[in-house]
C-alpha cells in the first residue's frame, strides 16, 4: 500500500487486499512471538537446585538468568539478565541483535566482574541450549558455580523473577 501511495495512487487496505487475493498474492507478515528457549538439544542439563526457593540470606548465594526479546524499529533485540535473588539485584546484562550462546556468557561475565562471589554460588536458568552449551558450562565451573535448571516446560523459576525486576537495569 506505501508503495501505490509513493507513485500517487490512493488506496485503501481492504482494496489492495481484493487485489492481492486476486492475484493470488499472499503478504508476508513477521512473527509477533519468538521463542527464546530451545530446550531439544542433547546436550546435558542440571537438576532443579534452587527448587523455587526465591528467598536467601545474603548476597551471591544464587542467582537466575533468563533471556527475553525486545521489537524495536530495526527488528528484534534479545536481552539476557542475571538477577541476585537476595536483593531482587540485576547483577549482569547483555543485549545483542541474536541469542547466541555469546549472549548469555556476557551477561554472566558482566556479573562475575561486578559481584566476584565466592565458589558455591547456585545460578538457576531453564534448559535452553545457550545455558546447556559447553562454553556457558565451563564459565561456571571456572568460577566455582553451581548449576541449576528448571523442568522441561517449567519457564517460571526464572521469569517471574526477571520480569517482576527488569525495571532496574
Amino acid at each position: 500500500m506505501h508503495a501505490l501511495q509513493a507513485q500517487g495512487m490512493t488506496m485503501g487496505r481492504h482494496q489492495v487486499s481484493s487485489l492481492m487475493r486476486e492475484a493470488n498474492i499472499r503478504p508476508v507478515w513477521k512473527p509477533k512471538f519468538v521463542a527464546t528457549t530451545d530446550s531439544k538439544h542433547d546436550m546435558p542439563v542440571a537438576g532443579n537446585g534452587l527448587n523455587r526457593q526465591f528467598e536467601v540470606a545474603a548476597p551471591n548465594q544464587a542467582w537466575v538468568s533468563d533471556m527475553t526479546y525486545i521489537r524495536t524499529r530495526s527488528g528484534w533485540l534479545y536481552l539476557a539478565v542475571v538477577l541476585d535473588l537476595y536483593a531482587r539485584k540485576v547483577v549482569g546484562w547483555a543485549t545483542a541483535p541474536t541469542m547466541p550462546t555469546a549472549l548469555v556468557v556476557a551477561a554472566l561475565t558482566m556479573a562475575l566482574q561486578q559481584r566476584r562471589p565466592d565458589a558455591g554460588l547456585l545460578l538457576h536458568s531453564d534448559r535452553g541450549s545457550q545455558y546447556a552449551s559447553r562454553e556457558y558450562q565451563t564459565l561456571l565451573a571456572q568460577n566455582g558455580i553451581r548449576c541449576s535448571m528448571s523442568r522441561k516446560g517449567n519457564c517460571w523459576d526464572t521469569q517471574s523473577m526477571i520480569v517482576k525486576n527488569a525495571c532496574q537495569i
